[in-house]
């Protein structure tokens, strides 16, 4: 399922807020990702239209599978490539930011050998 990045992020934004609060608003969204209300909106409305997310009667926004199923594939590609990042020595706010571009683009193949990699440690 390819998507663009940016609903991405946006599905990124809602699992993580969702992880850490529990119910999520527009409100919320706009003020983790430092965007306009009527931005959020228009993009949550449409992302909702796509069949990604579901707004109940009361503001509330939860995941459908397949928003879910994104969400989690961002959420996973960033914290493993920002442990990655620090773990070679990268400060954590430059981790933190670098991981956040990297992991839109990132190919499948090499995101794999890099989760790979990461839990050989693991196992160690």
């Amino acid at each position: 399922m390819v998507i663009q990045e940016s609903a991405e992020m946006y599905l990124e934004t809602i699992i993580s807020l969702q992880n850490k609060k529990g119910n999520v608003r527009a409100i919320d969204i706009s003020r983790e990702m430092g965007f306009s209300r009527p931005t959020v909106s228009i993009a949550v409305h449409k992302l909702e239209e796509n069949g990604y997310l579901k707004i109940d009667e009361n503001g509330f926004i939860s995941l459908l599978p397949p928003g879910k199923e994104i969400a989690e594939k961002i959420l996973e590609r960033h914290n493993i490539l920002k442990t990655i990042f620090i773990r070679l020595g990268v400060s954590e706010k430059t981790a933190e930011k670098d991981a956040c571009r990297i992991e839109h683009v990132i190919s499948e193949e090499t995101f794999d050998c890099l989760k790979k990699h990461i839990n050989s440690f693991k196992q160690e």
